[in-house]
């Protein structure tokens, strides 16, 4: 299912960056630097092509995490429901370090306030889901929904503004206890029902719901397996003719030229006041870099190396395997790969989708870079062929194990079955 993005002509969605989508066949068109957002990248073409992502979505609610215990939601009150606290969680604490990994840290970090308003202050994001909800009042109006990886909440008051007749909204960090609060002071109460557990471990008072939103996207795309959470909701939870918000997303593919960020996050190690730590540098080169791309260093065309329905797509869908051919718009040097992805809401009357594209305005996501041991030099026209595997790592199922397989044949660079493992955590 190709989703092609141009910009809307609304004054509120030029804002946003929300940009509104035609349905044609085929495919639609993550470690961290500054959190700031680049001024110098605003899109200025409307182009959509290339961006990352960021740390962590999971479910919340409010009684549990002062007290540990487990209580009841009577369903359409507005009460709060939880669930007893996974002894997991403080197993991880007594963890050493080294043996410490994003999944010990997951619930933790989505319990500041920091990250929530990092997502919150992304006008791309939020404003494009506020709009999808708000524009499509026919669709939410009367219905039941389903928030999940609620966070602040603001998702789901949204929904209420929009005329849902209750939300159930799901969380599993402390976060929770301020969405409480939050609901409370906004004066939907009676129209929110916040339940902290995990989506796989709560019972809902409802049998089935209307709509599932959530913002379950992370630094290249899949990072942190959240949407294999809102796929076990879809499964159990969702009416056969219910719709997930966002429905599609696609990821791309580009090569760039990046000599000067490679040389200090990746070649510094050489050389470190007169000392080799060429052994750290073998480490750095393994874990992509999640950062804002300059567009201008894009040095090839973009390929989708994965498409995503939704409404239909199963957890085996998101291990995936894809080639690619990249063909190189002017001579230069290919310093990494760059991986980015657009998402889309395509059931309404008027889809609309956003871009983490380097050519598109600033999302918190930015785009994801692997970088290569050594340099290609390319020619105008000449094409780097190969494959890109994703699947979730078996220590760990919330971090990534990416490998690229790369060939070329140029004028000046040559590469034969070139393997390169990466772990995005």
């Amino acid at each position: 299912f190709r989703l092609r993005l141009t910009m809307m002509a609304s004054e509120t969605n030029k804002c946003a960056g929300a940009v509104e989508i035609s349905a044609q066949e085929d495919t639609m068109s993550g470690t961290k630097r500054d959190h700031s957002p680049p001024k110098s990248l605003s899109n200025g073409n409307g182009s959509l092509e290339n961006n990352a992502s960021p740390p962590s979505k999971k479910s919340t609610s409010v009684g549990e995490a002062v007290s540990g215990s487990s209580t009841k939601s009577d369903g359409i009150n507005g009460t709060t429901s939880t669930t007893s606290a996974s002894s997991k969680e403080a197993k991880a604490e007594n963890k050493d370090d080294d043996e410490r990994t994003s999944k010990d840290y997951y619930f933790d970090s989505y319990s500041h306030h920091g990250i929530h308003e990092e997502m919150l202050k992304d006008e791309v994001r939020t404003k494009t889901y506020q709009t999808a909800i708000l524009k499509n009042r026919h669709l939410f109006e009367g219905k039941i929904i389903l928030d999940v990886g609620c966070g602040t909440g603001i998702l789901s008051m949204f929904a209420v503004q929009a005329g849902a007749a209750h939300v159930y909204a799901v969380d599993c960090s402390s976060i929770i206890e301020q969405a409480s609060r939050i609901v409370h002071d906004n004066g939907m109460v009676d129209k929110i029902t916040l339940i902290r557990g995990k989506m796989e471990e709560i019972e809902l008072p409802v049998p089935k719901v209307d709509i599932i939103v959530s913002e379950w996207m992370g630094y290249f795309l899949l990072y942190e397996s959240m949407l294999n959470t809102v796929l076990f909701a879809r499964d159990k939870w969702l009416k056969p003719d219910g719709i997930v918000f966002p429905d599609k997303a696609v990821m791309y593919l580009c090569a760039v030229e990046d000599q000067q960020m490679k040389y200090q996050r990746i070649d510094f190690w050489e050389n470190v006041y007169g000392f080799d730590m060429s052994a750290l540098r073998e480490v750095a080169l393994k874990e992509p870099v999640v950062d804002v791309v300059d567009p201008k260093l894009v040095v090839t065309n973009s390929v989708p190396i994965l498409n995503i329905d939704l409404q239909k797509c199963t957890e085996e869908d998101l291990s995936f395997a894809s080639a690619f051919r990249l063909r190189a718009q002017r001579r230069d040097h290919v310093h990494g790969f760059v991986a980015y992805f657009e998402c889309a809401f395509t059931r309404l009357q008027q889809p609309l989708g956003f871009s983490t594209s380097p050519f598109s305005k600033y999302t918190h996501w930015k785009q994801t870079i692997f970088y290569l041991d050594k340099p290609i030099s390319v020619d105008e026209g000449e094409e780097i062929t190969g494959s890109i595997t994703c699947k979730p790592n078996p220590r760990n199922e919330r971090d990534l194990d990416i490998a690229l397989d790369i060939n070329f044949d140029g004028a000046h660079s040559k590469i034969i079955n070139k393997h390169v493992e990466y772990r995005l955590r």
